[in-house]
């Protein structure tokens, strides 16, 4: 028995597909099945039906698997310890990070980043707040960067900045509206106008939050369109005498005429907390904090975090 062959059972056991696990290990799949059946052979058991479509784990094999999970994180967790003992930022960093967040934070310090840091290798996925905390927890990435408090005991939450939440209104709802440079209350918005994301994204549940929708009989004329993305959004807004609420990072390369759609909030300015996340025995320390630096020494020219912010969480 090897580290290879319990590498190959968990690729199998996460596709349920001999060929794309072969394709996933980077191995011809001849080969995963001879290295699988020497592991059952050794073993004596079956540890996966291959009878049924798509591929099963027997009952025995269920265990075996989360067995090798466990192994397997302890021989990660061994390699990254080495690689912590030495002061030098290098390796990989494996990064989820949410769509809201993703196309406005990165470009702001990641090249820079990685130019400082020739030796860091960082590996980026767009995903929702829900599959970063599931990659989390089955150690395929090592970090997120999204909106928080989650309120979950075995995610350790880092603080990165608080962003403030602006209103984006159509041009055709600006039109004789003498009030629109006004400080604005989240009760003072026409819910009936009101634009979201769709469900699966934390921005939807602060904005439903902000709003108290839940609490509201709202309907859109005879249209129901929910954006999968910011800009589909902002889109959506400007071809149909909509609003939305938006963060602030994402308007920064809005042209002259879009900013005077633009309307900002009273005080305690509704916002939201991005963090950086990790799962319990977290062993790359010093990639996160040089991460944390860059970000915040970024971000720090582009917001005002002494403003009094009314901070609102996720809710999935």
């Amino acid at each position: 028995m090897n580290i290879q062959q319990l590498t190959y059972i968990i690729a199998i056991d996460r596709f349920r597909h001999f060929a794309r696990a072969a394709e996933h290990c980077k191995v011809t799949q001849p080969t995963l099945s001879t290295m699988l059946n020497r592991l059952e052979s050794e073993l004596g058991v079956k540890v996966f039906d291959r009878s049924r479509s798509p591929v099963m784990p027997t009952e025995t094999g269920k265990r075996i698997i989360a067995q090798a999970r466990r192994i397997l994180e302890e021989v990660d967790h061994l390699q990254r310890l080495a690689g912590e003992m030495s002061d030098q930022v290098e390796g990989e960093l494996r990064l989820g990070v949410i769509p809201t967040v993703a196309p406005y934070l990165l470009p702001l310090f990641l090249q820079d980043m990685l130019d400082l840091y020739p030796k860091l290798k960082i590996t980026i996925n767009e995903l929702t707040t829900g599959e970063i905390v599931v990659q989390l927890k089955s150690n395929m990435i090592d970090a997120g960067i999204l909106a928080t408090p989650l309120g979950q005991e075995a995610i350790r939450e880092i603080p990165l900045y608080n962003e403030p939440f602006v209103v984006y209104r159509s041009v055709a709802l600006l039109n004789g509206n003498k009030n629109h440079k006004k400080l604005v209350r989240p009760e003072d918005l026409d819910l009936d106008r009101l634009w979201l994301l769709e469900e699966g994204h934390c921005l939807r549940s602060q904005i439903a939050a902000l709003c108290e929708l839940k609490k509201q009989n709202r309907t859109y004329s005879n249209l129901v369109y929910e954006a999968g993305s910011i800009d589909s959004l902002k889109r959506l807004v400007d071809s149909s005498k909509g609003i939305t609420i938006l963060p602030l990072l994402s308007i920064r390369d809005f042209t002259e005429d879009e900013m005077k759609q633009i309307q900002n909030f009273q005080e305690p300015v509704p916002a939201r907390e991005i963090s950086i996340v990790t799962y319990r025995h977290h062993l790359k320390e010093r990639i996160v904090d040089v991460l944390k630096e860059e970000i915040q020494k970024k971000v720090a020219l582009l917001l005002d975090d002494n403003k009094p912010y009314k901070i609102f969480g996720v809710k999935e």
